[in-house]
């Protein structure tokens, strides 16, 4: 009966990155948060006594978030705003988007599809927020900026997604531009692609290398790319009616529940 309580999973390493990157640029820090009763409460034959209660102990923990969200910023960043509601949290965040110029989120839990009233989907938010979304695996202690690797397809999402990138890539030291090659015959044609990323990212101050793979049938691609050992991936995202999936066209939900590393999503 509680299980709408359960805000937040990974609540430590999402606000250790958010916190790194507000301090690092200087700017703004706004913490949004938002949960919601499950419908089933108001279908069935709960008093109204029950529900005012129901809602009470969701706006406690909302405020209890608050709280947590404002000592781990208070003392690093200088500009900290909060905004929260009882609401279905992906809906809400993906309006108050129109105030950041970045959103920071936690990568999906395992309960994530059967409990859409206390998360928020990444995948959803990323495809209507309208901001580039950065979703961050849990136990991480902050925002690593020595080497990034931008995981290009030939979309207009990749090219969107770079081009959000540029002001923190601007503060990597290693920069890489990635593309998987499906036929060995298309390599020349896949260089010339990353090249003109390349060229296009020197023209914005940013230093960076190509590099086009091509992995056997049997090796998962996105495992191989894991293990380069880069801090974040910069990447587009797109979807289907059924089906969302992510760069390369298969880092699925899944595969973003394995991922070791921040991804920098925009669509």
């Amino acid at each position: 009966m509680r299980r709408f309580g359960r805000i937040d999973l990974d609540q430590a390493g999402r606000l250790a990155a958010a916190v790194d990157l507000a301090e690092r640029f200087d700017s703004k820090l706004i913490g949004i948060s938002a949960a919601s009763l499950p419908w089933s409460y108001y279908a069935q034959d709960s008093t109204p006594e029950l529900l005012e209660q129901l809602n009470a102990e969701v706006e406690k923990k909302l405020t209890d978030t608050e709280e947590r969200f404002r000592r781990a910023a208070a003392k690093r960043v200088r500009q900290l705003e909060w905004r929260s509601e009882v609401a279905l949290p992906t809906a809400y965040v993906s309006r108050q988007a129109r105030a950041a110029d970045l959103i920071v989120v936690s990568r999906n839990g395992d309960d994530l599809q059967s409990d859409p009233f206390g998360h928020l989907d990444p995948g959803d938010l990323v495809m209507h927020a309208g901001r580039p979304v950065l979703v961050v695996p849990p136990k991480v202690d902050g925002i690593k900026l020595k080497c990034a690797m931008v995981a290009w397809k030939d979309t207009r999402e990749a090219q969107r997604a770079v081009n959000d990138a540029v002001p923190l890539l601007r503060k990597v030291q290693d920069v890489i531009v990635v593309e998987i090659i499906d036929n060995e015959s298309l390599r020349s044609a896949v260089h010339a692609r990353l090249n003109d990323v390349v060229a296009w990212l020197d023209r914005h101050g940013i230093a960076a290398v190509p590099r086009a793979f091509h992995f056997p049938e049997n090796e998962d691609p996105m495992e191989k790319l894991w293990e380069y050992g880069a801090d974040f991936i910069v990447a587009g995202a797109y979807g289907h009616a059924r089906l969302r999936e992510w760069v390369f066209g298969g880092f699925t939900h899944a595969r973003l529940k394995r991922s070791p590393q921040c991804a920098f999503l925009a669509h």
